[in-house]
Formats: structure tokens, C-alpha cells, sequence
């Protein structure tokens, strides 16, 4: 009993000596954002009372009973003066689920809630859910949209990898109670799917990718908008692509939306993934663009590239050369925290201003398409610094 009881304490310290680490701001810059040097919710943050049994008469041993593989793709939000994650964890089983982790500065400490979040099920049962977006809407609920995946009914006997995305809907007032709405219905199958804060004429907007298969986008043009009458029933009836896919460029496999986009005086702005092939396999960075505040759906700007990329350590894990971004947070004071997760596995955060991101955006040079109009670029900014040189 003894020896159980030193085991417990010194893995309680260890553990709370991890959680309450400072970050702190990463050496160098970009001018754009700041990158810190810990990531900010890992595996190894989940509760011990979630993994350990800590009763000494039925795991004397104090094994780890349920393990966590990873913390990723996060939701944020403001709630009071808390930062929030409703983060996607993934138990070592290969099932995520999705718990809330609160900071008090967004930056460190974050902790998770007592217990995961409960979703309720629909009549068919998800295998699997992750990646939510949350929007607190205007018509006063928030909103998880989130993809929901099961078993190909059509694969082939002896399949067991073919598999089909939906985009599943929740909502709720308190982060506590969430309501489970029925899934979005769609021609195609669709896992990015991302819910405007604001009724754009009268109705419910919605970004879209929509997909011919669970990975492949196939046909699928890039992201989509479509407006919906009732989330409670929501179902596409027309799809247009706002933001393209092209060839040769970050987002030639696929793209998608991050988080739901800031409102700003100069439109809104955008963060969304691109992914393409490379000889390692798919490479997933982020990129911003930015719309009309009067019309969300018409581009106005969109820098050539990427607008992060996987650096360092942030390269390996589960998945490897990934970013993926789902959350992001717009303070008062116009500070924007960016939570991405790196290759599957853990969640990051940088910080930038609304001020700098529109600087980026608007100021940054789009993509020519062809290396030639790369280097008439190079170019152009190279005579326009001779004077300050």
C-alpha cells in the first residue's frame, strides 16, 4: 500500500509539475506570427483519472488502464475570460473523442474538464468523430460541426478500411449539455464543413468540401459556400466554390477550411488548409485568405503559398509534415491566438494581431502559377528595395 501510495504521488507531481510549465515566446519571427516553444495540449495532458486506475485493490501495479495517443485538431473559443479547446483526443483503440482543455492566457496551463464531452448518437452510430468547428452563431446557440465517420456500407467483403464522412452537428448553450442535430445531408460525402457566425441573407451559411471519397477529393473544386434554411434540418441544395484548387500550388490535392472566419473592417479573414503530394507522402500547410464583408463568398485577397508550414519537431508524429488548423481566437484587443496541431499528434499555439494577418493578406503577393511570374516578383521587390538598400 506504501509503495502505491509514493507511486501516485510522484506521478501526480510529475504530472502537475507538466502542466503548469510556462511557454514562452519561440527565439525567432517572422514579422507575421510568433510561435512558442511548448505545445500547449499533448497526450500527455489528459487527467490521470481519466487513464489510471487508482484504486491500489483492483491495479496495485498503478498501470496506465486507458491510453492516449494524441491531442489534435482543436475547436476554440472565448468563454468569459477562458481560453477553451474542444479538443480531438485519440484513445491508443483509434477512437477520438472530443474533451474541453481551459487556459487562462491561451498560451499555457491548459487543463482538461473533470470528464470528456458526451455526444449523443444519432439512429446509425458514428464509428469515429473528430476535427469540430465551433461557431458561436447569432441566433444564440453554439455550434460543433464535426466529421463523423462509419463503415462503407458498400465495401467489399473483406474491406475494412473503405469508409464514409458526414459532417455531424451539435449544439449547445453552456459547453456542458450538447444537443445532437441530424447530420448535414449533401450530395457528396464532406468532412471540412465549417458554420458562418452571421445569417447571410436570412440564412444559415456554410463552407464545404465536398469529396467524391473519404480521402479523395476527386471532382470536388476546392471549398464550397452554400446557404441553408434550418440547422436543425440542414441539407445542401446548391454548392459553389469560393476558393479553387489549382495544379502545381499548395492546395492541388485538397482544401479546406480552418476555423469560421474573423469578422474585420476590411473583410473576413480566412485560415484554411491546402494539401499536396511530395515524395514523403501528402504535406498539409495553412494558408489565409480573405472575402467581402458584404458577400463571404466572393474572394478578395489570397497570398501567394503557404501561410505556415510543419517546422522542426513539429514534423514528426502519427501523421508526419502536417499542420491543420481548426480554431483560432480573436481577443478585444485584436490579438489573434492560431491553435494548429502538428502531424496528428499535438496542439500548438502562435499569436498575431487582426492588424498584422490583414497587412499579410492584402500586401503579400498572390501566386503567378508559372516559376517565371515567381521571378518577375523576386523582381519587383528587389527594384523597389534598391533605395533601402
Amino acid at each position: 500500500m506504501n509503495d502505491f501510495k509514493e507511486a501516485l504521488k510522484l506521478l501526480k507531481t510529475r504530472h502537475e509539475e507538466f502542466l503548469s510549465r510556462k511557454n514562452e515566446k519561440a527565439a525567432y519571427g517572422n514579422g507575421i506570427y510568433n510561435r512558442y516553444t511548448n505545445p500547449v495540449v499533448t497526450a500527455e495532458h489528459a487527467p490521470i483519472h481519466w487513464r489510471y486506475d487508482l484504486n491500489p485493490e483492483t491495479n496495485p501495479y498503478l498501470m496506465e488502464r486507458i491510453g492516449v495517443n494524441a491531442a489534435m485538431n482543436s475547436g476554440a473559443m472565448k468563454w468569459g475570460d477562458k481560453y477553451l479547446l474542444v479538443v480531438r483526443v485519440e484513445g491508443i483503440d483509434r477512437k477520438s473523442f472530443f474533451a474541453i482543455a481551459e487556459s487562462p492566457n491561451g498560451i499555457d496551463n491548459f487543463r482538461f474538464w473533470d470528464e470528456p464531452v458526451t455526444i449523443p448518437e444519432t439512429d446509425e452510430p458514428d464509428t469515429n468523430v473528430y476535427d469540430m468547428r465551433l461557431t458561436a452563431h447569432e441566433d444564440g446557440w453554439i455550434y460543433g460541426v464535426f466529421c463523423s465517420e462509419r463503415k462503407d456500407p458498400d465495401a467489399a467483403p473483406g474491406d475494412l478500411s473503405s469508409a464514409v464522412a458526414a459532417a455531424g452537428i451539435v449544439r449547445t448553450r453552456d459547453l456542458k449539455i450538447w444537443e445532437r442535430l441530424p447530420d448535414l445531408k449533401t450530395k457528396s460525402q464532406q468532412r471540412n464543413v465549417v458554420l458562418h457566425p452571421e445569417f447571410v441573407d436570412g440564412k444559415y451559411a456554410l463552407y464545404t468540401r465536398p469529396q467524391d471519397g473519404f480521402i479523395d477529393a476527386g471532382s470536388g473544386g476546392g471549398i464550397g459556400w452554400a446557404l441553408i434554411d434550418d440547422m436543425t434540418r440542414a441539407e445542401i441544395k446548391e454548392e459553389t466554390i469560393i476558393n479553387q484548387r489549382y495544379y502545381h500550388t499548395i492546395k492541388e490535392v485538397k482544401n479546406g477550411e480552418g476555423p469560421h472566419p474573423i469578422k474585420t473592417e476590411k473583410g473576413w479573414l480566412h485560415l484554411a488548409h491546402g494539401v499536396r503530394g511530395c515524395a514523403a507522402g501528402l504535406r498539409y500547410v495553412l494558408y489565409l485568405y480573405l472575402t467581402e464583408l458584404d458577400n463571404p463568398a466572393k474572394l478578395i485577397a489570397e497570398p501567394a503559398g503557404y501561410f505556415m508550414a510543419p517546422v522542426g519537431e513539429e514534423r514528426i508524429g502519427d501523421v508526419s509534415n502536417v499542420l491543420f488548423s481548426n480554431g483560432w481566437i480573436a481577443d478585444e484587443d485584436g490579438t489573434v491566438f492560431i491553435y494548429y496541431a502538428s502531424s496528428d499528434t499535438r496542439m500548438h499555439v502562435a499569436t498575431s494581431t487582426v492588424n498584422k494577418l490583414l497587412d499579410y493578406v492584402l500586401n503579400t503577393p498572390a501566386d503567378g502559377y508559372r516559376s517565371a511570374t515567381s521571378v518577375q516578383t523576386i523582381k519587383a521587390l528587389i527594384a523597389q528595395n534598391k533605395s533601402f538598400m
